[in-house]
């Protein structure tokens, strides 16, 4: 290799949704790849967390799937790329000739590019079926929809930067971005903090968040540490106390009735909901002072610009939709939208979470969120692809996990591991056992790959181009340093060439009337594919890779010229009547709640130096140092009634399952609640997380299952997680 090929490559770390820069340096040997700051990026100007300093850490590992694999008698071999090829549209064709298009399902990640998502779900659709999504399902669902709905995009409202340099209340429920998105926390909100913001935390779980502000003692902060599944009532609390205080004193200015007024819909239905609502009981509900609400409420109500930030411990219920639109109904009567420092704000997972649904992979929608149902939307996508597009939405990765044998004999996944990340995971890994056929398509043999036909080796975040768009709307460009193993493809290589082979010669002969692209899949680079994504995308119409160059652009950017905007909405929200929509709703218990059986609520969270089902970090030397293995926290009373030792192995159970795990003694959690986290294999706590699903969004409730604890068991191995052997 040529020095001029080693010089170091900008690109975008593959974690977390902040989006940060970092550079790739690329050494003699192709899997020789080290990490380098990226010292003015634009997100993170320079600064990095431990997972982004690691994450070149999993380029070269030996854990590497090189060669596509082919199921034998229950045995896995080398095969050539012709052979599987050949053995994939083989059985698709089967499928859809025995079957119909919807007995396939096709999982499309949210760890790898817009281009590749964008062709997944192009693919799922020209073979004849929505049945197409990814894990925001799991993560932030009911969070689109009820953004989406009710002001009409489902995204953050607000730029990280205009929040940081405006905002003087942050509102943050349900969310640990001192953990799950440090650098946003450390670069953006802490520094707000310094200048003098206030820090409202709703969470069941004292965490990092809390501590990193380091004004615990001041008035400037409060942690609200309700009982899990009770954000409803809280917030129904707040509303009250705003409705309340404006009746008395409307000088004060707690409601902004000019906004109300020109601006929003639904204002007597919150109202009246709220008419016979008992806040006492309900502060007693939460596990919380009502005194305490009260003056979170007024310090919300009586800032300037007061942000809410919302996370997974809000959309994670079978009531997820209906507690973001509490948050929604918040800002609303409040006024704290449509201008910087406001709005709501959902911080996502993982780095392209976001993106990958902006590009449609999602059963009820189409690039930039169009329905699918939607007749004129979905002509104005076919004009451009040449074929017709299904009108009724599909089913949802949990849905077709769970149809798995019986409507649904196939499933093309790429990128993810449902095996790990869905609920009750145990019974969906007997589920995929009943399928006709499955290909995997991912970079390491993660536990859903065991359960392939066939097994495609791709390759990782660093070793291709293509565009991903952060947790702020941010679209940004990541560039590869080439291949590391010769008999790895790009997952768009991948996505072509079995697009191609089921439908290419009948597409070049199909309707003049398409554009030049028309409903090919055979595109040469990224930015061929990118440049159809925006014919068909309205938000993502006036970005070039040109000019993304390498600060990106918040969409929506309607047209090339547009710099895209920072915050959304200042005008008018992108309803059908224009106006944001506010809906009174009421408290919804968890499924499952505690009994005599199972006497505690386990709800779940991420690590700092872990990420989603762990295929990436528990495989990096330096993150497995931090944490090698699973824990749960026990609050002291719990742990004094059990008879539990701090460092001690206890087994956790629901009615789901079991596992095994070090229990460590903390006033982090509440008593009755036990937490843990859903990174490692040995010990996933998804073998015991609930599968049932919010009615709208099917989005499932991991925060709040019943469980108990067993102490007489056989302590763990010095490692409980087989990939952390890979030191």
């Amino acid at each position: 290799m040529s020095s001029d090929q080693r010089e170091p490559v900008k690109t975008i770390c593959p974690y977390c949704g902040v989006g940060c820069g970092i550079k790739v340096q690329p050494g003699e040997e192709p899997g020789d790849v080290q990490f380098m700051p990226w010292g003015d990026a634009p997100v993170n100007e320079g600064r990095i967390c431990i997972k982004g300093g690691a994450a070149t850490e999993v380029v070269d590992h030996e854990d590497r799937l090189t060669d596509p694999l082919i199921k034998e008698d229950g045995e896995f071999r080398e095969a050539s790329w012709e052979e599987a090829y050949e053995y994939i549209v083989g059985e698709l064709e089967r499928i859809r000739d025995e079957y119909g298009p919807d007995a396939m399902g096709f999982f499309g990640s949210s760890k790898v590019m817009n281009e590749e998502n964008y062709l997944l779900q192009k693919l799922a659709r020209r073979y004849g079926t929505n049945n197409v999504d990814n894990c925001t399902r799991m993560c932030h669902a009911s969070t689109v929809w009820a953004l989406r709905t009710s002001l009409g995009a489902g995204a953050m409202t607000n730029s990280m930067r205009d929040l940081r340099e405006e905002a003087d209340v942050f509102w943050i429920q349900g969310a640990n971005p001192g953990e799950q998105h440090p650098i946003a926390n450390s670069q953006y909100f802490r520094q707000a903090v310094l200048e003098g913001a206030t820090v409202i935390q709703v969470d069941p779980h004292a965490n990092k968040t809390t501590r990193s502000f380091q004004i615990d003692d001041t008035d400037r902060h409060q942690h609200l540490q309700l009982n899990p599944g009770t954000d409803i009532p809280l917030l129904n609390i707040v509303l009250k106390t705003i409705l309340e205080h404006h009746e008395v004193n409307p000088e004060d200015g707690w409601i902004d009735e000019e906004f109300i007024e020109e601006r929003t819909e639904g204002f007597d239905h919150l109202k009246g909901t709220l008419e016979e609502f008992d806040k006492e009981a309900a502060a007693e509900e939460c596990g919380v002072p009502l005194e305490e609400i009260e003056l979170a409420a007024e310090k919300y109500a009586t800032a300037d610009n007061a942000a809410i930030f919302t996370g997974m411990g809000m959309s994670q219920h079978t009531c997820g939709v209906d507690n973001v639109q509490n948050e929604i109904n918040l800002a609303l009567i409040t006024g704290n939208l449509g201008r910087p420092g406001t709005g709501v704000n959902p911080l996502r997972g993982q780095n392209n979470v976001q993106g990958t649904c902006d590009v449609g992979a999602m059963p009820n929608v189409l690039p930039g969120y169009q329905l699918v149902d939607d007749d004129e939307a979905r002509e104005s996508v076919e004009e451009v692809w040449g074929f017709e597009i299904p009108a009724e939405p599909g089913l949802t990765n949990v849905e077709i996990s769970y149809e798995a044998g019986d409507s649904i004999k196939g499933l093309y996944v790429m990128g993810e591991n449902p095996v790990m990340s869905e609920p009750d995971a145990n019974a969906v890994a007997e589920r995929l056992k009943e399928l006709e056929f499955t290909v995997v398509q991912d970079i390491f043999m993660t536990e859903t790959a065991d359960y392939a036909d066939v097994i495609l080796p791709a390759t990782t975040w660093a070793e291709r181009g293509g565009t991903v768009t952060n947790t702020d709307r941010r679209v940004q460009r990541m560039r590869g340093v080439g291949k590391v193993h010769e008999n790895t493809k790009h997952d768009r290589e991948i996505l072509s060439e079995i697009g191609t082979r089921l439908f290419g010669s009948e597409e070049r002969s199909s309707s003049e009337s398409r554009t030049e692209s028309g409903g090919k899949f055979d595109f040469e680079d990224p930015e061929e594919i990118f440049e159809e994504l925006r014919q068909v995308c309205p938000s993502y119409h006036g970005m070039t890779y040109d000019l993304l160059g390498e600060e990106g652009l918040h969409w929506p950017c309607y047209e090339p010229g547009d710099e895209g905007d920072p915050f959304l909405y200042e005008h008018e929200f992108d309803t059908e009547s224009g106006r944001g929509h506010i809906e009174g709703v009421d408290h919804q218990p968890p499924a499952e709640t505690p009994d005599d059986e199972y006497p505690l609520i386990l709800t779940t969270a991420r690590l700092e130096e872990h990420y989603n089902t762990g295929t990436m970090s528990t495989r990096s030397p330096t993150l497995n140092r931090q944490t090698p293995e699973n824990f749960v926290d026990v609050h002291p009373a719990d742990a004094e009634r059990y008879g539990i030792e701090d460092g001690e192995s206890v087994q956790l159970r629901s009615r789901r399952g079991e596992i095994t795990l070090e229990a460590q003694v903390t006033e982090d959690t509440k008593e009755g609640v036990v937490w843990t986290t859903p990174h490692f294999a040995a010990a996933s706590a998804n073998k015991l997380t609930n599968h049932v699903l919010d009615e709208r969004a099917k989005i499932p409730e991991y925060k709040a299952a019943a469980a108990e604890i067993d102490v007489d068991i056989e302590p763990l191995d010095e490692t409980a997680d087989p990939a952390a052997d890979d030191d």
